[in-house]
């Protein structure tokens, strides 16, 4: 049924709604109170849905202040689980089992494998045997070095299950990242394949590892999945394949889950840093399984039937948390896909939501940009009725863009969730819940139970107001008060820059880093990276807004703006636009796209500077690496700090190229 649009608000049909999880405005009101006034209370009957061996003893306890001793929070102490258990073998005496828990389809059409729960609990035991054999034992750690294959979640999971820490780094990383990675974990034995293919290419991942390799001698296993038929490079008594290891005749179809306390280390996951040194995050047993299985339940409307396509990359922790973890300890059905969307024709997305009548699409604004530059042509050729729920992730996406989604993807009949949250949070923290509220294009909308965010003054004007709550409409600093489950408990090895780079700034609060405003309804709007604010003669200009108004021209597909040095206003203005197909860059429509600013927001906010770019800094996940861009703009190109995680490098030169050329 379509969805009624009112005030600018998208409210959910009322079917829709009478089989949510939860329901209405009212009753996520009630939720919510209850997720502050009782969060141990709360948090426990959530806990109470999942398996323990040994139920926890205290749900809660945890300081934020520096000022008050060491920052700390743990959940669920005394209880033992284990994330594996709960994932596949507590669905194993039910209906469940013979239900796909992982449907994968290749880039290659012809490649695809579906898993069972039943099917996917003999091949994360066998390869647990597999780790075991190896001498992994409980608290090791485990790099994983693999493209989206479904080997990789059997390889995660099959850590989780002998409770050995998984490190999954992306598949499009360097040899440098990856030797990094790895030898700051100390593992001991890397999974890797021989070669990836995306976009119709084949990338050699052996030969990225075997050089990382050389530079850390503590590895002394490397299991390869063979993808192609072409050789790699080997080393005898080192490497040995996925499939040989598997069928090896003392490997057994069983292997017992250990027992794990709750605040045990499930996996580490490292983020960029801005100084060339990346974060590793430490994600928990109890609290992450526990906080994705209630965010992935609710946000996405998981029913039974429910077949379910996160596109993220599970090297990044919305593929952790939203492909692997949270759909499957929900019992649900993951769906997971080797290629790109634009591969091998842009209709490729639609293409697959019709073959298998996929129900939820999980994606981030930078790939619906990319498809919807293409027209609207393509997903108007395919049936997308089986589709329910469309998501957004990994930066504020822009009205445009949504809309766009909303017309052309949903049909006018799909609620969106447009999702808040970051590597160090471990799960969606602001969101709608689909059947509840009424969303509003570029709007997150409202906190997750338990999540309790104040947009905090940052103290320019008044340094007496710094971290008193913003008033509305007005943006500021996005913290969030208290700790909820899924919230990293350091960083690994460095505990006092987890401190110091979340803490610090607002005593007794947790920084996100992050810009918001709420309006005066109680809408949360994202604002991107607080030091995406531009302050143009005293003037806070927010770059996200500028994007948004320049996206709003019919010859923009794309665009980033970033802060420049400027003699007169002390910030100037520098943006970065990609053009749709058809356009061509011109000094007329550079003057075109500063008046369009200029007509959108005010002249305050019209560019200093355009740059006509190709392609912007992207990661896998989607994300535009703002700092690269800032750093150009500020004629600090020596400067650009860890760029490992870019998904192609050589943007960076063409940005260069180009602005020196300007």
């Amino acid at each position: 049924m379509p969805i009624t649009e009112k005030d600018g608000k998208f409210y959910p049909d009322p079917s829709f709604s009478a089989r949510a999880h939860v329901k209405s405005v009212e009753e996520y009101r009630e939720i919510y109170r209850r997720s502050l006034e009782d969060p141990e209370g709360f948090w426990s009957e959530v806990a109470r849905e999942l398996f323990w061996y040994k139920p926890p003893e205290k749900i809660l306890d945890y300081n934020f202040d520096t000022g008050a001793g060491e920052v700390f929070h743990r959940w669920f102490d005394g209880g033992r689980t284990n994330v594996c258990y709960n994932a596949i073998d507590r669905h194993l005496g039910t209906a469940t089992r013979n239900r796909a828990a992982i449907i994968w389809q290749g880039e290659p059409d012809g490649d695809s494998k579906v898993l069972t729960y039943q099917m996917l609990h003999r091949e994360v035991c066998r390869f647990a045997n597999v780790l075991k054999k190896k001498g992994v034992r409980r608290g090791d750690r485990v790099s994983l070095f693999l493209p989206m294959i479904w080997h990789l979640p059997v390889a995660m999971l099959a850590c989780a299950r002998i409770g050995a820490i998984h490190s999954v780094v992306f598949g499009g990383f360097s040899a440098e990242a990856l030797a990094s990675r790895v030898k700051e974990t100390e593992s001991r034995v890397l999974v890797t394949i021989d070669h990836s293919i995306r976009n119709g290419r084949r990338f050699e991942l052996k030969s990225i590892a075997d050089e990382a390799l050389a530079q850390c001698p503590l590895v002394r296993h490397v299991i390869v999945v063979k993808r192609t038929k072409d050789p790699c490079p080997w080393t005898n008594g080192r490497d040995t394949l996925w499939d040989d290891e598997m069928n090896a005749p003392d490997i057994g179809n069983d292997c017992p889950c250990e027992e794990m306390e709750a605040e045990d280390p499930l996996f580490i996951l490292y983020t960029s840093g801005s100084t060339g040194k990346p974060k590793g995050q430490v994600h928990t047993t109890g609290g992450y399984m526990v906080y994705t299985y209630l965010t992935t339940k609710w946000i996405f409307d998981l029913q039974p039937e429910t077949l379910y396509w996160c596109n993220a990359d599970i090297g990044w922790v919305t593929g952790h948390s939203y492909i692997v973890y949270g759909p499957l300890v929900n019992g649900t059905t993951s769906f997971l896909y080797e290629g790109t969307p634009l591969y091998p024709r842009p209709d490729r997305p639609w293409e697959l939501v019709e073959r298998y009548r996929i129900n939820v699409v999980y994606t981030a604004p930078t790939a619906i940009r990319a498809l919807m530059r293409q027209g609207d042509d393509w997903p108007a050729k395919w049936d997308l009725s089986s589709l329910r729920l469309l998501g957004t992730v990994g930066e504020p996406i822009n009205p445009e863009a949504w809309m766009w989604y909303y017309r052309n993807v949903g049909r006018l009949s799909c609620p969106i969730v447009d999702t808040w949250w970051q590597t160090e949070t471990g799960g969606i923290c602001i969101s709608p819940l689909p059947g509840a509220w009424p969303t509003k294009p570029g709007s997150a909308t409202f906190p997750f139970p338990g999540i309790v965010p104040r947009v905090a003054d940052p103290g320019i004007d008044d340094p007496a107001r710094r971290g008193l709550p913003m008033p509305a409409n007005a943006t500021g600093h996005l913290c969030i008060e208290r700790p909820w489950p899924g919230l990293s408990r350091t960083i690994f090895g460095d505990h006092d820059r987890w401190v110091s780079t979340y803490f610090s700034q607002y005593p007794g609060m947790y920084f996100t880093g992050d810009g918001c405003f709420v309006d005066g309804e109680g809408y949360h709007f994202l604002q991107g990276r607080v030091d995406d604010v531009i302050n143009v003669s005293g003037h806070r200009v927010s770059t996200a807004e500028v994007e948004s108004a320049l996206v709003l021209h019919e010859a923009v597909a794309e665009a980033a703006a970033a802060g420049m040095p400027h003699d007169l206003k002390g910030q100037g203005i520098y943006v970065f636009v990609t053009l749709k197909i058809g356009y061509e860059p011109s000094e007329a429509l550079k003057k075109q796209l500063s008046d369009h600013v200029r007509k959108e927001i005010g002249a305050i906010a019209s560019p200093d500077k355009l740059q006509f770019a190709p392609g912007l800094p992207k990661t896998s996940s989607g994300k535009i690496m703002r700092r690269i861009l800032r750093k150009i703009a500020e004629n600090k190109v020596d400067e650009l700090g860890d760029v490992s995680t870019l998904e192609d490098a050589e943007v960076i030169k063409t940005l260069v190229s180009g602005k020196e050329k300007m």
